[in-house]
């Protein structure tokens, strides 16, 4: 049976919970084209509605409603993308050290290689040193 380690980023998406996800799935979508069409489409809909509205204007211009909306949706959307943001942050703090780890680990296992290949070229030249010197004995 293989033994299988959770990478930092699988580690990190175990331990959210179930606000930091949401938090972010909310941050995904608000910067998403799809949802900047959504909305113009929406916002859109909304003005001709209220202009060509014949009998009862819900909204008229100059759109308050519509206005309020935008300010309850940015008064909410605002803290969601900052927390959303901050785990960013603590994710690109925890690769950096993952990555420094890593880069650590390398040159420790390149260092160790060095001195092998140098022992071997050493072994070498003290073998060819052993031929010449029989060689020369003859």
């Amino acid at each position: 049976m293989a033994l299988t380690t959770k990478n930092w980023f699988q580690k990190h998406n175990d331990s959210m919970t179930f606000g930091e996800r949401l938090a972010d799935s909310v941050a995904t979508g608000m910067g998403s084209w799809r949802f900047i069409i959504i909305q113009t489409i929406i916002v859109a809909l909304w003005m001709t509605l209220n202009v060509v509205a014949i009998i009862y204007h819900w909204d008229p211009y100059p759109y308050i409603l519509l206005n309020l909306l935008f300010s309850t949706q940015a008064a909410y959307a605002a803290p969601i993308i900052m927390m959303a943001q901050n785990r960013q942050s603590d994710r690109d703090r925890v690769k950096a050290d993952e990555d420094f780890k890593t880069n650590v680990e390398a040159k420790k296992d390149i260092e160790d290689l060095q001195i092998r290949l140098n022992k071997i070229d050493v072994d070498k030249l003290d073998k060819i040193l052993a031929i010449l010197e029989k060689m020369d004995q003859k």
